[in-house]
């Protein structure tokens, strides 16, 4: 049996879900959620095998979520599910521990054959997002590589530090600090501070010391 919870903001898609899932012989649902906080809570409390997760939520983004959802419960597999495909949703979720990448619109078939194979431990990616990521494999090398400069001002995000604070510590201005930052979180595909953080964890980027 694969104990899922379901994520979604809309009670309608969230109904409509657990409805389709509740029809499958091997699914249990076994928890909702509204935010990424409740799932988080519910994830923590209840252990289960799949979270088929929206990624735009109130609160906390989703893809900002899925590091956090491992760390509640590190043998959790997470399925996307959701209406947004651009590069930066697709790879941000993958580097943050997706194994698979729905858009809304499949059929309760599609749905239920992405959560066999993912909670198998396999993958299941649509294919406009499979194409999305094949084109981030073949970019040029060091087309997404961090410079020195976005390499100290992530490594003193890392740290909590603000704008300010990161401006005085490198020397530079506060404008230079968000010009860097939003370069860093482009390249990450990132959205905030703690996603870009997450991913760049993830990435080993925070290993080592930052090089100019």
């Amino acid at each position: 049996m694969i104990r899922i919870v379901v994520v979604d903001d809309h009670p309608i898609v969230r109904q409509g879900l657990i409805a389709a899932l509740e029809d499958e012989p091997d699914f249990e649902v076994v928890g909702a959620a509204g935010s990424a906080e409740e799932a988080l809570a519910l994830v923590s409390q209840l252990q289960p095998d799949l979270v088929l997760l929206d990624l735009e939520l109130p609160g906390l983004d989703g893809v900002a979520a899925i590091p956090r959802l491992h760390e509640a419960s590190p043998s959790i597999a997470v399925l996307v599910f959701t209406a947004y495909a651009t590069d930066e949703r697709v790879l941000g979720a993958v580097r943050a521990g997706a194994r698979g990448y729905l858009l809304k619109g499949a059929t309760a078939t599609d749905i239920a054959q992405a959560i066999r194979a993912v909670a198998s431990g396999g993958s299941a990616l649509e294919p406009r997002v499979a194409a999305t990521l094949v084109a981030a494999v073949r970019a040029p090398r060091g087309a997404g590589a961090l410079t020195g400069r976005e390499r100290e001002v992530l490594h003193l995000i890392a740290e909590g530090l603000p704008g300010k604070q990161i401006a005085r510590a490198l020397g530079i201005s506060e404008r230079t600090v968000k010009f860097h930052t939003a370069a860093l979180f482009r390249k990450l595909g990132a959205d905030n501070r703690a996603q870009a953080v997450a991913l760049a964890a993830q990435r080993g980027l925070l290993d080592a010391s930052p090089g100019r």
